[in-house]
């Protein structure tokens, strides 16, 4: 379930690049907003607490109450690398969590 929020909202993150209509972009404020604070119930589930607050993080620069003006070209960098750094968490956070249990036994 996870990695189908990470691949949806990444996929949705690199479809902001295209010129889309304004309304795109809110709904994607929302649904980022809905995705990440369910990431980082998750990552609280998992006693993560650093992964937890970087969900809340992004949850908060992507809420579309109080927008947060950055101008286009630094909202296509941002969605680029949070885009990246979703995918690539897909792949790295089994391990992660793998070790940290080895860790604590």
């Amino acid at each position: 379930m996870e990695a189908l929020i990470k691949i949806l909202l990444a996929t949705l993150f690199l479809i902001c690049l295209a010129n889309m209509p304004y309304g795109y972009y809110q709904l994607i404020r929302s649904l980022a907003m809905v995705g990440f604070g369910l990431l980082a119930y998750r990552a609280n589930q998992k006693d993560n607490p650093i992964i937890m607050i970087t969900y809340i993080s992004l949850a908060i620069l992507f809420q579309p109450i109080f927008k947060i003006a950055l101008g286009r070209f630094l909202w296509n960098v941002v969605d680029v690398i949070v885009a990246l750094g979703l995918i690539i968490s897909i792949y790295t956070e089994p391990k992660i969590n793998a070790d940290r249990k080895n860790h604590l036994n």
